[in-house]
């Protein structure tokens, strides 16, 4: 087995790349990574030596560096993808670039290889916002975002290509994903370490929006699950089952740091934003026999302590570009 891996150097890309090789002895990694600002070769790093692994440098939407990524592939993981909300309300060009377009090259190279599975990484948020109950893998697509747009646009395409071209196309979709390895820029890094440094923690509106947490490991492990065994055609959500509060995660960040409650600043709400993720992961645990194994209170608290101890890894982002966003982002939303 050779898995083509996209945005593999990424927060759950390199998880899945740690998960499919601790799993499969035998497999191949080709890990296909334009290593934009959220990607970090530390990511990867301790797995860079292991002769079952290879990288290459390159964009998803580059028909000729993914043909020959694709060289020699039996499986496709396409986690590549522009995937924070905010940056897509500032701009959602890069978001369709990558995101529609990228996922059409890749799905046109995986039919010319004749790959055996090819599977589209997406996200609850493209069902939109329910107000109660969970979302079941039939429920209608209803996007609030530039970013869940963009990302219903690659599962609607990905599976266009099965229906016309014969691609054996499976889509999961996962719910808020948390863990060591992620980008300051989402919610609990971005208050973890805020909160370390003594810096407001913007909270959006009333904090009172919902979502379902999943450890980065458990999502990765689900996709391989589904990679391995789903069924092409099918869709399989891929979540925690902990449905919190934004202002429950702030709340628990101050406290597993120490850091004072001070530090909450309420700014206006972020536009568009959907009030309750919640899935339905009941096909995924009988048909693929997986289901997720770490708790969220304590891979929140390992989560945090990984934080703590590897200052090293984020405190050179959280400058330069990243500082400019975050100015940008929430300098002017305070109330």
């Amino acid at each position: 087995m050779r898995i083509l891996v996209t945005g593999g150097a990424g927060f759950i890309g390199s998880h899945f790349i740690h998960v499919a090789l601790e799993q499969l002895p035998d497999v191949e990694i080709v890990n296909l990574d334009l290593m934009t600002y959220a990607a970090n070769p530390a990511n990867v790093a301790d797995v860079a030596d292991d002769p079952r692994y290879s990288f290459i440098q390159g964009d998803i939407g580059d028909a000729e560096v993914v043909a020959k990524a694709m060289q020699g592939v039996t499986h496709v993981a396409n986690f590549a993808a522009e995937s924070h909300v905010d940056r897509s309300i500032h701009g959602a060009r890069d978001f369709i670039m990558t995101d529609v377009l990228g996922t059409y090259v890749l799905c046109q190279a995986a039919k010319a290889a004749g790959v055996e599975r090819y599977l589209q990484v997406s996200t609850d948020e493209v069902y939109g916002s329910i107000d109660e109950g969970a979302f079941t893998e039939t429920h209608p697509l209803n996007p609030s975002s530039p970013y869940s747009a963009s990302k219903a646009g690659g599962d609607l395409q990905a599976f266009a290509y099965m229906h016309t071209f014969g691609l054996p196309v499976i889509v999961t979709r996962g719910s808020n994903t948390y863990g060591p390895n992620q980008y300051p820029e989402k919610l609990i890094p971005l208050f973890v370490t805020n909160a370390l440094d003594g810096e407001k923690l913007p909270v959006y509106g009333d904090g009172g929006q919902i979502r379902d947490w999943i450890h980065g490991r458990d999502h990765a492990a689900g996709v391989l699950a589904a990679l391995l065994k789903g069924t092409p055609g099918e869709v399989y959500n891929i979540g925690g089952g902990n449905e919190r509060t934004n202002m429950w995660i702030t709340e628990q960040v101050l406290e597993q740091t120490g850091a004072s409650r001070d530090l909450i600043t309420y700014v206006e709400d972020r536009l568009g934003h959907d009030v309750r993720y919640a899935l339905d992961t009941s096909k995924a645990q009988r048909e693929l026999g997986w289901k997720p194994e770490i708790s969220f209170d304590q891979g929140l608290a390992d989560t945090v302590k990984w934080y703590q101890e590897n200052r090293a890894w984020w405190e050179p982002i959280k400058s330069g570009e990243y500082r400019e966003f975050y100015e940008q982002q929430y300098a002017s939303l305070e109330k």
